[in-house]
């Protein structure tokens, strides 16, 4: 059977250069080789991503692969196979006639075989008196024989790759936990550092991981990572050394009695923020007289104006953009993670929010936002707490300041219009709200 011979295309299917290469390959198969069809196949499957095979164009080559009569492909069985298009379709599953046209000339292009056309385009073996083939047209399987050396590599390759992009992603994910809980750590402990400038650092080499990274991607950020990583874990490590070894022994016995580091970090101030917690008149109001309606945004961002500075472009549009500022306030205030589960565990994360806003606002009147944030938490557990009066209070203060600065002629213009100067407007129901006796 000599199928030595260039052949080109049957009909309107041009001839290409790719073409002639892989039969000038096929024509170099080592003599006599003889491989299994099925590990050849497997190869190919392997190295598909290298080959540019699609999924359906390999499925019509193991449709292929089982027209051949033999499990090895050899010379002397031949290479060529002849099934009609009704015959491949039927052992690929039904794809439609389109569907194999177009995936047949895929397999041509990566190589995998080659089209053995008769005149007229029909596909058939011609055999001698013996029974054998002497001529057949249709598709001819020798580049996988000539190639199989050329496909092992590839899937070699690809799977050394793949080995390495699971590597990658493994220490992406170990440095990405350490790095997050060394820094709760450091401001759980209390360990001097900084930490927003750190978790900024994080978040921006966070922000440049795509949702499946590929090999280089995902080594550019382990190796960002990895030295941000020493960095948090120099820092903390120099706090565990400076550490007095020589405590006395009253001090190791209170550490063991309490073992919650926010609790001794941020009870140092318990007693100087007793006031705080416990609120003045005005902001305890009998809370069975308080509105049970939540707190409106716009109303909320009256009163804790600088909330505003710290979100993205300096909007807050809803309440999500209010909730996610609140993971930037959180550090630069000290407030622990603990902390701030706890109080939004007790109070819900809107609620906490605004208590966080609240504290934020108020700025170094608040000598220990964290203690502060605790104090509140707990009593919001007992129902004695509200963020009402709190903002109210906020309000009013904003109010007043505002009225303070205004001149005589300004404030007979503004008399009974509920506009309290700086721009803020208030409803008639609100402003007696505010005038309450205090």
């Amino acid at each position: 059977m000599d199928n030595a011979m260039t052949t080109t295309p049957f009909g309107r299917r041009p001839m290409s250069l790719a073409m002639l290469s892989s039969q000038k390959v096929a024509r170099e198969a080592p003599k006599g080789a003889r491989l299994n069809k099925w590990k050849l196949f497997h190869t190919v499957r392997e190295a598909r991503a290298a080959l540019g095979a699609s999924d359906r164009g390999l499925a019509i080559l193991n449709a292929l692969l089982t027209f051949y009569p033999e499990n090895e492909l050899s010379e002397e069985t031949g290479f060529v196979v002849w099934p009609s298009n009704e015959q491949l379709i039927a052992r690929a599953n039904g794809i439609s006639p389109a569907t194999l046209r177009r995936h047949l000339a895929v397999l041509v292009e990566c190589g995998l075989i080659i089209r053995r056309d008769s005149p007229n385009g029909k596909r058939f073996a011609r055999k001698g008196r013996g029974g054998q083939v002497e001529q057949a047209y249709g598709f001819d399987l020798s580049p996988l024989v000539a190639r199989a050396a050329e496909f092992a590599a590839m899937a070699e390759r690809i799977a050394e790759e793949r080995r390495a992009l699971k590597c990658a992603r493994e220490r992406l994910t170990l440095l990405r936990r350490d790095i997050v809980k060394m820094i709760e750590a450091g401001l759980e402990e209390g360990v001097a550092g900084d930490w927003s400038r750190i978790s900024q650092v994080y978040r921006g080499i966070i922000d440049r991981l795509p949702r499946t990274p590929d090999l280089a991607t995902a080594e550019d950020l382990c190796d960002a990572l990895s030295l941000l990583h020493e960095e948090v874990r120099d820092t903390l490590e120099l706090h565990v050394n400076s550490q007095n070894k020589s405590a006395n022994e009253s001090h190791a016995e209170r550490h063991k009695q309490n073992s919650n580091p926010d609790s001794q970090f941020e009870s140092k101030y318990g007693s100087r923020n007793k006031s705080e917690a416990s609120g003045s008149a005005d902001e305890t109001d009998n809370l069975h007289s308080l509105p049970k309606r939540e707190l409106p945004l716009a109303l909320v961002l009256d009163a804790c104006e600088g909330w505003r500075d710290l979100a993205k472009g300096g909007a807050i549009r809803n309440w999500r953009d209010f909730l996610s500022v609140a993971e930037i306030a959180r550090p630069m205030l000290g407030v622990s993670p603990s902390a701030w589960r706890e109080a939004a565990e007790v109070m819900g994360d809107k609620q906490a929010a605004i208590t966080l806003a609240a504290i934020y606002q108020r700025g170094e009147a608040v000598v220990s936002p964290g203690g502060y944030l605790r104090n509140l938490t707990e009593r919001a557990r007992d129902g004695q707490f509200s963020v009402w009066p709190m903002v109210m209070a906020l309000l009013r203060a904003r109010i007043e300041a505002g009225k303070a600065t205004q001149t005589p002629s300004s404030a007979d213009d503004t008399t009974g219009k509920g506009d309290h100067g700086d721009g803020l407007s208030v409803s008639p129901a609100l402003t007696r709200s505010l005038k309450r006796p205090r």
